[in-house]
């Protein structure tokens, strides 16, 4: 009998043990499915034909399960002077892309209230991008 017990009790932990492990798996894989996307570039065709085509797509094609776009830069001024692009990222939040801004370079080209009025979420972006990348996320710049 106390044979039996064992064998029991031991088959359970082995289930819960490799129910955990995969559980664990499952997590690694949804990290892979999150793309970051660092937009540094102060140029509007960088902008309207690469970083921003690329990162509305990833979401609205599915190619990405989530999608942040990163203001950081020379961009956080484009975006803020720029209606054209302001009403594309607009849309591309409709879309369900996070976009954040780095609050430290939207405060040195003077356009963090700017940033703010278009409900963006701006602040510290150091300490994020890391934990993207630790966390395995997919971070591209442009």
């Amino acid at each position: 009998m106390n044979t039996k017990m064992f064998l029991s009790i031991f088959t359970a932990l082995l289930i819960l043990g490799a129910t955990q492990v995969t559980g664990q798996t499952e997590k690694t894989e949804n990290t892979s499915d999150k793309l970051v996307i660092v937009w540094t570039s102060d140029d509007p065709y960088v902008a309207e034909r690469v970083a921003l085509m690329y990162t509305h797509a990833a979401k609205t094609a599915g190619w990405f399960s989530e999608v942040t776009l990163i203001i950081w830069g020379p961009s956080a001024k484009l975006t803020a002077e720029n209606l054209k692009i302001q009403e594309k990222l607009k849309a591309m939040q409709a879309d369900g892309v996070e976009i954040r801004a780095c609050i430290t370079c939207a405060d040195a080209y003077g356009v963090t209230s700017d940033l703010k009025k278009l409900d963006f979420d701006v602040r510290g972006m150091g300490k994020p991008l890391s934990d993207y990348l630790k966390g395995g996320a997919k971070v591209l710049t442009f």
